[in-house]
């Protein structure tokens, strides 16, 4: 059985048992307690929290995931192992409230045995400490063995946090022989021979605060089970590697490097490390993540750095990359198609990374090299830089090490990745938010549902309140949550709708709009006087001229993104955006900064479209059918099963859940007002629309109007005056420069007759800090000069002093102007043969004069 008839297989026996199949969910999830999807259940997770609704109660899925971040981080354990990988794919039936254990093990077992053909007499089971239940039910109903039942702790044991959701779990283990290792089942036999096949999770309790467990009211399943444990189980191979998940793109990196497999365990090593990070980083681009220094984009980064460097240790060669990508497309591009659609993008991305760090490797391999010929041990300073900076791995580091003979402070790395971890903890409990508050929050949501949205179609509408909290530190300021709401809450880069909500001579200001959780709407309102109380029906009344003008502003981004892509190509990608009232941002991918004719030319498009009014429609529909029309998903968003495809006249179709306009004309007018970097490979742009637009307009206008009075011509000939101006500046910059050639000259002519003994120490008043260097420049041409010293007030208050000595002179200059620079303020360097210096105390010029003069 090959990787695609095992997903078959699997989906199609849990859709015989009445489980909905739901498509995997993108890997960068939305949900900020992990950096990435690590698990099939992620995607679910609102369900299980009861912060929304399913619209089904059983689910079957094969969710994408990784693992190569934060918590949740096996990274370092790739290609040691024959079964970590960073990317990898979950199998998991779901059920929310419906079936429960005594379902769940039989369905579990029937999958594994009868559909997957496995062995019962190599499989165990364990269970946690306390489940007296599930033993029972594996024992008593499947009929396994109880020899082969095993109670851990820990092990067994699942939870979403401290508090909240948990319960015991159940796991399926493959035994796959003594050559793998010792013998006594999951519990006590070796991890390379006792492979976790599966995973059933019981959500059966919710732990309070103070530990204790109370029952759910309807339990959930969660099963997990590892595609890449299970292939090679079933294809009879030692490990993953070496099915035809991961065979192709192995095959492929070696013959790329001149390596065969199996003869050098270290080169082994390399490759599987290879063949992994292809796919993860394949998979990573295809979800939209950008190499970058922070966040998913670091992690991408060290990824493709790591297999790079993998590969060049082995051998020179110019680009790794498009080789492995190649074969992990042809690969995987059947289950998931995204992969061929952007394989030309992710390719392009990835061999752009991999190019810039050939330039960095460089770098970095310097500081390695400089740390090696000390013949002392690597810092963990330096360590931790090469790491952090330029990629390297410290197992690399290591290897490279040992070679040379010299060890590497590796106590010293983990205190500064102690540092690391400590900063990103910090910044994950900033970020945490307030449980107590999110838990008022749910309970609203549990006891209303969500808030309905009614904005689209209305400004006006009437609601009830179903919650009201003060804000901190505000004394007039509440949220205030409805049963429905016309207010628009901030997302997808559209800010929150302000306005105001009325009731019986109560009137509150909304201030902002955005979201507490998921679906439940949040309205920051000032209630100057009176109060707002749960129930009570109230008006509401959004903003007209604020909410038109954002309007303009949303649409005109889809139009930007459109003509971006027609001038640039399909590279171009959101990145993030914000759409104000009084202005625009869109930010995008892309190689470099806009030509001048390219800004010029996005510009034209998008008025193009504008003129032309066609018309801006929207069609709410499935996910799979948007993607089929055509419609382009906006980064950051969340998109469900039903999805809200906004075209805007016959260039742009992007999934949307913003407010726009309702025909391209009533946006008016678009400009582009700047076009920067924010980033590596990440441009933006700034625009207006409008009344906005043209005020903008005017006001370069008048501008314009204003140059061309100051230069007295005309607005066509203001650039030929300019240039004239500029030779002309030049001439006179060229002129002034001989004048004051000729005056230095005469005045260092007269200073060569006060010359004494070769000693020349002198104020001269009114000479800048260069006027006095270009003095003694010339002095020193004097025969039988020994030592010059210049000292100046100029502009007003400010003191310069310029000394030098004579090409045959052994005078210490910096040491001899030493004193008279601290008198003045100032210091100087450690050159003999020149000193310049300064300083505030211009009321002691004279008295740092007669000290250099008896320093001489």
């Amino acid at each position: 059985m090959e990787a695609n008839e095992l997903r078959k297989a699997f989906t199609d026996f849990f859709v015989e048992r009445g489980h909905t199949l739901v498509p995997s969910a993108s890997l960068i999830p939305h949900d900020p307690t992990v950096l990435f999807t690590v698990a099939g259940m992620v995607p679910f997770k609102p369900y299980f929290l009861g912060e929304e609704q399913p619209a089904f109660s059983r689910a079957t899925s094969i969710q994408k995931c990784m693992r190569a971040g934060g918590k949740h981080n096996d990274l370092d354990q790739i290609g040691r192992t024959a079964r970590h990988l960073t990317f990898f794919e979950m199998l998991g039936n779901f059920s929310f409230g419906d079936y429960f254990k005594n379902e769940a093990i039989p369905y579990a077992w029937q999958l594994v045995t009868e559909v997957l053909g496995l062995d019962p007499n190599r499989l165990w089971v364990t269970v946690h400490l306390s489940d007296d239940e599930a033993e029972a039910i594996w024992r008593d109903k499947v009929g396994v063995n109880p020899k082969r039942i095993q109670r851990l702790d820990e092990d067994n044991w699942w939870q979403m946090a401290d508090t909240g959701p948990c319960g015991p779990c159940s796991e399926i283990y493959y035994d796959k022989g003594e050559s793998y290792g010792a013998d006594g089942g999951p519990a006590f036999g070796s991890d390379e021979r006792f492979l976790e096949i599966w995973n059933l999770v019981f959500m059966q309790y919710d732990r309070a605060e103070d530990g204790s467990l109370h029952l759910l009211p309807k339990p959930c399943i969660d099963t997990g089970a590892g595609l890449e444990r299970i292939l090679p189980v079933i294809q009879g191979k030692g490990s993953v590697y070496e099915t035809d998940l991961l065979w192709p793109i192995l095959a492929a990196g070696a013959a790329l490097i001149g390596a065969t497999y199996g003869q050098d365990p270290e080169v082994d090593v390399s490759l599987r490390i290879m063949a992994d990070h292809a796919r993860s980083m394949a998979f990573l681009v295809a979800d939209g993540v950008i190499p970058s220094n922070e966040g998913r984009g670091y992690v991408l980064r060290r990824i493709i750095r790591r297999a790079a460097l993998r590969a060049w240790r082995i051998k020179d060669v110019e680009s790794v990359m498009i080789t492995l990508l190649d074969a992990v497309i042809d690969n995987l591009g059947v289950a998931y198609p995204e992969l061929v659609t952007g394989a030309d993008f992710i390719k392009s991305v990835i061999d752009r990374e991999e190019k810039s760090f050939a330039k960095t490797l460089r770098a970095g391999s310097n500081l390695l090299d400089a740390e090696l010929e000390r013949g002392l041990p690597i810092s963990g300073e330096a360590a931790f830089r090469l790491h952090d900076t330029y990629g390297f791995p410290i197992e690399l580091t290591q290897e490279i090490a040992m070679d040379r003979g010299v060890e590497v402070d590796t106590a010293g790395f983990e205190v500064e990745m102690d540092k690391q971890r400590t900063r990103a903890r910090a910044d994950r409990k900033e970020k945490g938010g307030d449980n107590e508050l999110n838990d008022r929050y749910r309970e609203i949501f549990e006891s209303f549902g969500p808030t309905i949205f009614s904005g689209y179609s209305t400004l006006g509408d009437q609601g009830r309140i179903v919650g009201i909290f003060k804000s901190e530190g505000q004394d007039d300021l509440y949220e205030v949550f409805l049963d429905r709401t016309s207010f628009y809450g901030e997302q997808g880069g559209q800010v929150g709708d302000t306005g105001v909500i009325s009731t019986e001579g109560v009137v509150g200001e909304v201030l902002d709009t955005n979201f507490a959780f998921s679906s439940l709407t949040r309205h920051i309102v000032r209630i100057p006087s009176g109060e707002f109380r749960i129930g009570q029906n109230v008006s509401m009344s959004v903003d007209r001229a604020r909410r038109n003008a954002i309007r303009k502003n949303h649409t005109a981004t889809h139009l930007v993104h459109s003509a971006l892509r027609s001038v640039l190509g399909d590279h171009v990608k959101q990145q993030g955006s914000l759409v104000a009232p009084d202005r625009l941002r869109f930010d995008f991918f892309h190689w470099g900064p806009l030509l001048p004719d390219e800004i010029i030319k996005v510009e034209e498009l998008v008025n193009e479209a504008i003129s032309a009014s066609e018309k801006v429609e929207t069609k709410v529909t499935s996910k799979s059918e948007a993607m089929e029309m055509g419609a382009i998903a906006f980064f950051g968003d969340k998109y469900g099963d039903s999805v809200r495809v906004v075209r805007a006249g016959s260039t742009s179709m992007e999934f949307c859940g913003g407010t726009h306009v309702d025909e391209l004309g009533a946006i008016g007018l678009f400009v582009i007002t700047q076009e920067t970097s924010i980033g590596a490979n990440t441009r933006r742009i700034e625009a207006l629309t409008g009344l906005g637009a043209l005020s903008y307009l005017k006001a370069k206008a008048a501008l314009l109007g204003q140059v061309t009075s100051v230069l007295g011509t005309s607005e066509t000939e203001v650039l030929s005056r300019l240039e004239q101006m500029r030779i002309k500046e030049r001439e006179l910059t060229s002129t002034l420069a001989g004048y004051e050639r000729e005056r230095l000259s005469k005045l260092t002519k007269d200073l060569f007759s006060r010359i004494d003994d070769g000693i020349l120490i002198e104020r001269l008043d009114g000479q800048n800090p260069n006027a006095l260097k270009e003095i003694s420049s010339i002095l020193k041409s004097h025969v039988g000069l020994k030592f010059v010293a210049l000292i100046s007030l100029f502009d007003e208050n400010k003191v310069a002093l310029v000394a030098t000595r004579g090409p045959d002179s052994s005078i210490d200059v910096s040491s001899a102007v030493a004193g008279a620079a601290k008198v003045l303020g100032g210091g100087v360097g450690r050159n003999a043969d020149f000193a310049q210096t300064g300083g505030k105390n211009y009321e002691k010029i004279d008295e740092a004069l007669q000290i250099i003069k008896k320093s001489i």
